[in-house]
């Protein structure tokens, strides 16, 4: 069947059609181009679009230019219909200062606020996540605006593409997921993939109404989306699409196209987007030989200036300074003291909620999500009563699906909204890891766009909650630049930590640990006030030994030392609050002054945070020990359920025979 046969013009004008071949032409010419370059070792690696062409543009040409979209490998025509400077992109691809990640990314791994796109990261279906949080954002402030997001058929079968879908039907959002299906997964064939005969018969299984259209066919993919975006601004909903193509070229350059039977190739050939759309408008009239050859010569000149302009541009001199600041937005948090003297005795849970209350107050754009966390008031009962005071949209229950939830954080903040993410308990981060190390920590690095998001997350053993609800995994993010990790200890430190973390526009993981919920209370402020980020605790002043500490650490440490003798030894607890990142100055500080260092966490010992602070001071406050660093951390093993099997795992025990044994050598 030969595309031309189904072109439809409907009532659209011929300088219509015609900018549409024009916007069609212009990513064809510049692939071309690039492919000489690449051959010349000018680029790193090319994904081509070539014979995809029509579904990029048509789509793009469809939405308004302040409706953003969610771009993959094979979406040039995104930005080019976008009007991305030439020479920022040509930059970008060859990893030069004024490409959009300043050479810190490569290819389309990128976005630009001002174009309205989000560039993908390699994890395909994790931007389809951040594609319902703008559409979110954009339902909440009934903007009448939708989002887009492409993806392939082989990232169907992900699990953020099912989680995604998912929760744009619950919450019916507005946007449209496109699913360039091109028959190839790289190299393995749709029929290796899934089983049923449509990718678009599976938005039945999520309540989702579904097109499949021609994907090469510019008129029908340009069409399709300007009445669905049309119907969806009015009837909020997602929908999907899928658009049948075909990918002429290999996965990336280097992978070829071997694997695809040449009578294959033959027959999508046949169907070039460009060629059949240039035939079909020279038989109307409205294009003519004379005018391609115009068109092809005005757009290569475009693209010879650009490519011109691009090779003037520097390559980035090494910073390491310059790069290390570039991990986090740019805050500086001002101290801020409460407005009154009253006072109250709060538990733990209660300076959190307290918390919570005073910023959704302050911050209109603040939305809070979770499971379980609207009528029921989460597991913990921390947002309990906050429904009925702020309304559903703001305190939101979510299917379980945390890569999801977390993802529609970040596209909340590219809509400049705050989003707080309660995990039902630290363990279940794993489902989101994705979205927490490679979308929330690297986003500002890549392409300055902050992830104003805070995860809370429960954590920790003594509860006897088992190995899946009692694990503490700080240290599986300290490791990741661009996150900052708060463990307070006091209902004082929660409340102004998390305070200060939600003021901050970069991303947090905030542990709170379960045992100290209700078992734990304090006289605090009731007006806001904040802690810093950063700076560290002295609970007990001392000048023998420094046991350095954080969480529940610093309770056993506190309960430890009150029982020895204070006129025999002199113990110094420094609880470290923030963990990422971290009070070198008041660690230097502590060591000079005793020069004897234990260090506790909960967390096990091998990998565990304090090897890596040991580490520093071994390197760093050498001259000033005058005995080896210790440690104290839990069991190298999983958290056991029963009791007499968890006291046994968790250091406390242990840590009181290391602090003799520190104080004997």
């Amino acid at each position: 069947m030969n595309l031309e046969q189904n072109f439809n013009r409907k009532n659209y004008s011929d300088d219509t059609l015609l900018g549409l071949y024009t916007a069609l032409l212009k990513p064809r010419l510049i692939e071309e181009k690039m492919l000489i370059l690449l051959r010349q070792g000018k680029i790193s690696k090319w994904f081509s679009g070539i014979g995809q062409e029509a579904i990029s543009v048509g789509a793009t040409e469809a939405l308004e230019s302040d409706e953003y979209i969610l771009t993959m490998h094979r979406n040039l025509g995104v930005f080019t219909s976008r009007n991305v400077p030439l020479y920022r992109l040509f930059s970008q691809w060859q990893g030069k200062t004024a490409g959009y990640t300043q050479g810190r990314d490569r290819s389309f791994h990128f976005g630009t606020n001002e174009h309205h796109i989000v560039g993908m990261i390699s994890h395909l279906g994790a931007q389809l996540a951040v594609g319902n949080g703008i559409a979110l954002a954009n339902q909440l402030k009934k903007s009448k605006k939708i989002a887009l997001a492409f993806t392939g058929d082989g990232a169907t079968s992900e699990g953020d593409f099912h989680e995604a879908m998912n929760v744009a039907s619950v919450w019916q959002l507005p946007i449209i997921f496109i699913i360039e299906n091109n028959g190839y997964g790289l190299s393995t064939p749709n029929n290796e993939q899934f089983r049923c005969a449509k990718i678009s018969d599976r938005a039945k299984g999520y309540g989702m109404e579904s097109i499949m259209i021609e994907g090469n066919n510019i008129l029908e993919v340009y069409d399709t989306i300007l009445n669905v975006s049309k119907y969806i601004k009015n009837n909020p909903q997602p929908i999907m699409v899928e658009c049948l193509t075909f990918r002429m070229r290999g996965h990336e350059e280097a992978s070829g196209t071997k694997y695809v039977p040449q009578e294959l190739m033959n027959e999508w050939q046949k169907k070039d987007p460009i060629l059949t759309y240039e035939n079909y408008l020279k038989k109307l009239g409205i294009l003519t030989d004379k005018k391609i050859e115009k068109l092809r010569a005005d757009i290569k000149n475009q693209i010879n200036e650009g490519l011109k302009k691009a090779s003037n541009e520097s390559f980035p001199d090494s910073d390491t300074e310059r790069e290390e600041s570039a991990m986090y937005s740019p805050f500086t948090s001002n101290i801020i003291k409460p407005n009154s003297l009253e006072k109250s005795k709060k538990r733990f849970i209660d300076a959190l909620s307290d918390s919570l209350h005073q910023n959704l107050q302050k911050y209109p754009n603040l939305i809070l999500m979770g499971q379980d966390i609207a009528e029921y008031g989460g597991v913990f009962k921390i947002t309990e009563g906050m429904v009925e005071k702020y309304g559903k949209d703001r305190i939101r229950n979510t299917p379980l699906c945390e890569s999801a939830i977390i993802g529609a954080g970040l596209g909340l903040s590219i809509q400049q909204m705050k989003s707080v993410i309660e995990m039902q308990f630290a363990d279940f981060v794993t489902c989101g890891f994705n979205q927490i190390v490679n979308n929330l920590a690297k986003v500002y690095y890549r392409w300055q766009q902050n992830a104003d998001v805070v995860i809370r997350m429960p954590t920790g053993a003594g509860v006897g909650a088992g190995p899946f609800h009692s694990q503490s995994n700080e240290a599986w993010f300290f490791h990741t630049a661009g996150l900052k990790i708060v463990y307070p200890s006091t209902p004082y430190d929660a409340k102004g930590l998390l305070n200060t973390a939600i003021e901050d526009p970069n991303p947090y993981l905030f542990f709170e640990h379960k045992y100290l919920y209700r078992s734990l209370s304090e006289t605090i402020p009731d007006d806001f006030y904040t802690v810093p980020v950063g700076k560290a605790r002295i609970v007990q002043e001392g000048s023998d030994i420094s046991i350095i500490t954080y969480g529940m650490g610093v309770h056993w440490a506190t309960e430890i030392v009150q029982k020895l003798d204070k006129q025999e030894i002199s113990i110094e607890i420094l609880d470290l609050r923030t963990l990422l990142p971290w009070d070198k100055e008041a660690v230097q500080k502590t060591v000079s002054k005793t020069g004897k260092v234990l260090i506790c966490h909960e967390d096990c010992l091998t990998g565990g945070i304090g090897g890596e602070i040991s580490a520093w001071i071994s390197e760093h406050c050498f001259e000033n020990l005058d005995a080896p660093v210790m440690r104290v951390g839990s069991l190298d093993t999983a958290v056991p359920f029963s009791k007499n099997l968890e006291n046994d795992f968790l250091p406390q025990n242990r840590l009181r025979k290391k602090l003799k044994e520190l104080i004997l050598y």
